[in-house]
This record gives structure tokens, C-alpha cells and sequence, in this order.
């Protein structure tokens, strides 16, 4: 990786490209060495030091832990205290979060920290850095988080490998915490008594995987949009749906952006000649732009929803070393986060369902247009054993049916928890975790769609007429998976074109 690329953290803000670059290993990290960088961060750990000797008394330091908080802790065990949060907090369960999930959550953790107002040493800045820069990796269970106070199980994980206890993931494969840190000469960090609620005690896990998830809808966004082109081009659809002056009078700019994409695709013009051949197409068709620009038009908020929560310092209690105060509060309550999420899941699960449609069109001869049933591309005497894509589209529709299934708002399921301390929480982590199984979902109804959409074009013919753009892309298909002239099994096809997407492979517009 080019250094000269480096995602500096330095206490400015981070954008979720950012922290999506270094979670998929596209640009390496580099943690400021600026001495009035490091003056700050240093500070704020140097004050809870001198309220602990002037006072004695610092919530999560000298106290128990939200309910608790009235427990004092006597001098001698206050150093022990961080040993045993993260400790007691190491019960979660279900699937990790993945490599690039992980290294999300961390980068997202950082970001906070890097504010200054955590209370933390540089040391930990730097020991957490390590872990990036290696690509050492705590495994982190994904299933334990209400979302307030804060991602505290999943972010025990962090603190305990910060410590040198559990386990990572290093080089594909799990080892132990202390194995892997003896090979690389990494002293595990002694956590000071703030420092260990400061690392959990935060929005890390819910927003790191929030910018994974905005990324992969905005590219989600874009290949819908390329694959209705092709859908309305294999339907022989009126192009004349997506005309300008029909758009300007419903002015949503992001709907305006998806009708500009098709019309571009498609070739329409204000003086071309028209060649409609109905005077309305089904919904699925003549409202993709409609569908797609919810999405379009929701990037704007859900972009100012995740970057301030990322740039934000949200532990508690807050330590302003600069005045000298301690303040108590709910920072780390994940409200913006499980809205953006629970938001974000229905406006993709909305994708799936109009592919869905257009799936649905593409297959049945009473809607196709002359194209033959379930898009089959055998001929002659073999042609009544081949069924084409009539598993996929059962499929298709099961995949849909399974997002649609989840759009059900996970910050509407607020549980009351540790004796009704934490009684109203966000389910920030639960709604993030939701989204990323409708994108995945979603993203297996474009590949099966697109190979639909290719095929039915294929089968119209005239491929020569179609756009440099539409051309490219049935090409960039036809790469990975031939005409459909006789049965076979599509699975690894789509394998390799899931792949594709999730790796934002094909520039699709500008």
C-alpha cells in the first residue's frame, strides 16, 4: 500500500470512505506523531490521574459500572477494575464479524478516541494502531449489544486483545491473543482505569459496520439502476417513462439522478425519434427511478448520520481536560445509528422487491414480449426439457421474501436491561448486523437479475445498437457467464459475479 495514500488519524474527521479503505485493506493507516497531537491525548489521561489522587472519586474508575455506580472501590482494587469489565463482559455469542468488519470497528474506534476526550494514553492509541497496521484482528462476536451503553460486549473483545488476552484472527486463521503477540514483540497494554470503559464504553461496532453498509448500498443503488436499463431494453419498454421535462416537475434529486442514469443508458433524447411500443409499462418498470431514488435521495442524511456519530466522542463519562471537568452522560447511546440502519434496510429490501418484479416480467410470456418462457435460450426438438432460469427466479424470490422479512425495525425492540439502568436503549448493533443481511441478500438478487436481464437482451438481438455503456456491461457478464443455450447449474456463475459486486468491480456511472 502507497503510503502517500496514508488515512491519517489525527483528531480531524474521518469520511466512511475512509474508514472503508482501510477495512478492505485498500490504504494503509498512520496514527500522528504531532507532539501537540499527542499533548492532548496524554492530557486527558494525566487529569483523571490527579482526580484520583486529589479526589478519589471517578465514575467507571473508583465506582462499579452503571447500576452499580453507587459501589465504591476501594484504592487497592481500582487498578483490577478494567481486568474485570472487560472481563465479565466476554459472553457473547452467534457468528464474528469478518475480517473487514472488524477492521471497520476498530478504524471506527480510533476515529473516537483520536478526539481526546476519552481520557486514554497515546500508548493505547498506538496499541490499537498495531493492531490495524498488522492486520491482527480480536475476534469479535457479533450477538450481546443493545446498542446503549454503548457496544460494551463486542468492544470487551478489543479491550482484552489490547491486553493480550482471547483471541484474533491473524492471516485467515484463529490464534491466541498472547501467541501472536509474542511473534510480533507486542507487549500487552495494562489498562488504565479509565481506559478499558473508554474502549467499550462507545458506538463502535454499529458504526463501523454502518459505513460498510452505506458504501455497498450506494453501489447497490447504481447497478439496480444499470440493470433496469437492460430489463426495460429485453421488455421492449417505453424509454419515454424516464423523459427530463417529465422528471423536472417531481424535482427529488436523487429520483431525477437514477431517471438521468436510465435515460443515458437508454439513449433517449429530447429530439430522438420515438419508438414506444405501449403507452405504459408496469410499475416495476415505469417507478424504478421512483424505487431507486428513495435511496438515492436518503444517502445525503444516512452520510451526515454515520460521519458525526464516527467523528464523535461517545463514551462516558466525557473527560474535558482542557476545563478540568468530567461530564456524565449518554453518548453512547446509538439512536442516529439504528435510525440510519433501520432506514437503510427497507430502502434496499425496496431494491430486492422491484427486481424482483422485473424478474418476474422477464419470465412469463404473458408479460415478456415474445421473449420465451423463463428466458430460455434452447432451440430445436431440445428445447422442451431446457427450463432456463425458472429455478433461479424461484430463488430470486425466496431471497427477496427474506429481506423483506427483516425490514422490521430493530430500534422499536428497546429492552429494558441491568436493572432498568440502561431501560431505554437504541439497538443500534442488531439494526447495523440487519442491513448487512439485506444488502447480502439484495446483492444476490442483482447478480441472478443482471445474468436475467443479459440473457434477455441477448435473446432480442441487435446488441450493436445499444449504448457503449449497456454493451460494456453485457460484455462484463458474458465474461463470467455464457449465453444460456442449455441447463446448468448457475450457482458458481453467480458466485463469481456476487464477488464482483461486493467488490464494486464495474464502474458503472460517473
Amino acid at each position: 500500500m502507497n503510503k502517500k495514500n496514508a488515512i491519517i488519524f489525527n483528531g480531524q474527521a474521518i469520511s466512511i470512505e475512509d474508514i472503508c479503505q482501510l477495512a478492505g485493506q485498500h490504504a494503509p493507516l498512520e496514527l500522528s506523531t504531532a507532539p501537540d497531537f499527542i499533548s492532548r491525548i496524554d492530557k486527558g489521561a494525566a487529569f483523571i490521574e490527579t482526580l484520583l489522587k486529589e479526589e478519589g472519586f471517578v465514575y467507571g474508575v473508583t465506582t462499579g459500572f452503571g447500576d452499580s455506580c453507587t459501589v465504591s472501590i476501594p484504592p487497592h482494587l481500582v487498578e483490577q477494575l478494567p481486568r474485570h469489565l472487560y472481563t465479565f463482559h466476554g459472553c457473547g455469542l452467534g457468528n464474528h464479524f469478518d475480517a473487514e468488519q472488524t477492521r471497520a470497528i476498530l478504524a471506527t474506534r480510533l476515529t473516537s478516541l483520536a478526539r481526546g476526550y476519552s481520557g486514554v494514553r497515546y500508548k493505547l492509541l498506538q496499541q490499537l494502531s498495531t493492531l490495524l497496521t498488522l492486520d491482527i484482528l480480536p475476534l469479535i462476536p457479533q450477538e450481546g449489544s443493545v446498542g446503549a451503553s454503548g457496544d460494551l460486549t463486542p468492544l470487551s473483545y478489543l479491550a482484552a486483545v489490547l491486553a493480550g488476552e482471547r483471541e484474533v484472527l491473524y492471516q485467515g486463521e484463529p490464534h491466541t491473543t498472547q501467541s501472536i503477540f509474542a511473534a510480533h514483540n507486542i507487549e500487552p497494554l495494562t489498562l488504565k482505569p479509565k481506559e478499558c470503559l473508554a474502549i467499550m464504553n462507545g458506538t463502535a461496532a454499529m458504526t463501523g459496520v454502518a459505513c460498510l453498509a452505506y458504501q455497498r448500498a450506494a453501489y447497490l443503488s447504481q447497478l439496480t439502476t444499470r440493470i433496469t436499463s437492460l430489463v426495460s431494453i429485453a421488455l421492449k419498454g417505453n424509454a419515454y417513462h424516464f423523459d427530463e421535462q417529465l422528471f423536472a416537475v417531481k424535482p427529488h434529486v436523487g429520483q431525477n439522478r437514477v431517471a438521468e442514469r436510465i435515460r443515458a443508458d437508454l439513449q433517449v433524447t429530447e429530439h430522438a425519434p420515438r419508438h414506444d411500443t405501449r403507452l405504459q409499462d408496469r410499475y416495476s418498470l415505469r417507478c424504478a427511478p421512483h424505487v431507486i431514488g428513495v435511496l438515492e435521495d436518503s444517502l445525503p442524511w444516512l452520510r451526515q448520520f454515520i460521519e458525526t456519530e464516527l467523528n464523535s466522542a461517545n463514551d462516558n463519562p466525557i473527560i474535558d481536560a482542557e476545563n478540568e471537568r468530567v461530564l456524565h452522560g449518554g453518548h453512547f447511546y446509538g439512536g442516529h445509528i439504528a435510525f440510519a440502519m433501520d432506514g437503510l434496510k427497507t430502502a434496499v429490501a425496496n431494491l430486492a422487491d422491484l427486481l424482483d418484479r422485473q424478474m418476474a416480467q422477464l419470465m412469463d410470456t404473458k408479460f415478456n414480449h415474445g421473449l420465451p418462457a423463463n428466458l430460455s435460450g434452447a432451440t430445436g426438438e431440445h428445447a422442451m426439457i431446457n427450463h432456463g432460469f425458472k429455478a433461479v427466479q424461484i430463488a430470486v424470490s425466496a431471497w427477496t421474501a427474506e429481506a423483506l422479512k427483516m425490514t422490521m425495525p430493530a430500534s422499536v425492540f428497546s429492552r429494558s436491561t441491568e436493572c432498568h439502568n440502561q431501560d431505554k436503549v437504541s439497538m443500534g448493533t442488531i439494526a447495523a448486523r440487519d442491513c448487512i443481511r439485506i444488502l447480502e441478500l439484495t446483492e444476490q438478487v442483482a447478480a441472478a437479475v443482471l445474468f436475467a436481464a443479459v440473457q434477455g437482451v441477448e435473446l432480442r438481438g441487435n446488441l450493436n445498437t445499444l449504448s457503449p455503456a449497456l454493451q460494456q456491461t453485457v460484455k462484463s457478464v458474458r465474461d463470467i457467464s455464457p449465453f444460456l443455450s442449455t441447463d446448468r447449474a448457475l450457482e458458481h456463475e453467480l458466485r463469481v459475479c456476487l464477488t464482483l459486486i461486493r467488490q464494486q468491480h464495474w464502474q458503472l456511472y460517473d
